[in-house]
């Protein structure tokens, strides 16, 4: 059995957060700034490289999987400038609480301009898909965090 690796530092995360609530909470908010920031960050160099080697083709939208909550986001299926053919969700996707109601079965069998880097056809997204906004908010309050729990460390202000 092997753990994905987003599940091997979640576990350590939310244990360290759990103990930071009773022990201090407003490490808790600079773990959550951390986490933001870092995921922020991450994004964006992913982002600066599929820009950098980016090729646009059409890709195919094959079917939606929903997480747990009910959000649901396309798969997507393209063809490679090598002629492999690549079948995966977008790196970047935002949904809405209204996604969870639509079925979306109107757009099964669409073709999309996707854009993809051709050293790592995995990191793709959807053209003219609105993805900056999501980092940017996360962005936002990952700062938030960080700026509220250092200060209140150096003693800045006694919020929490």
């Amino acid at each position: 059995m092997t753990l994905d690796p987003k599940n091997q530092i979640s576990l350590p995360f939310f244990i360290l957060f759990v103990i930071c609530m009773f022990f201090k909470p407003v490490l808790c908010f600079l773990l959550l700034g951390i986490a933001c920031t870092y995921y922020s960050i991450h994004t964006l160099l992913v982002l600066k490289k599929l820009n950098k080697n980016k090729i646009e083709c059409f890709g195919k939208i094959v079917s939606y999987e929903s997480d747990s909550e009910g959000f649901k986001t396309p798969v997507i299926e393209f063809e490679t400038s090598d002629g492999k053919t690549f079948r995966g969700k977008p790196f970047i996707h935002s949904s809405s609480d209204l996604d969870k109601f639509k079925t979306y079965k109107e757009n099964i069998n669409k073709n999309i301009k996707i854009q993809y880097n051709f050293k790592e056809p995995e990191n793709f997204i959807i053209k003219d898909h609105s993805n900056g906004c999501t980092v940017i908010l996360v962005t936002v309050i990952g700062l938030v965090f960080l700026t509220i729990s250092i200060g209140n460390l150096l003693g800045y202000n006694d919020i929490f």
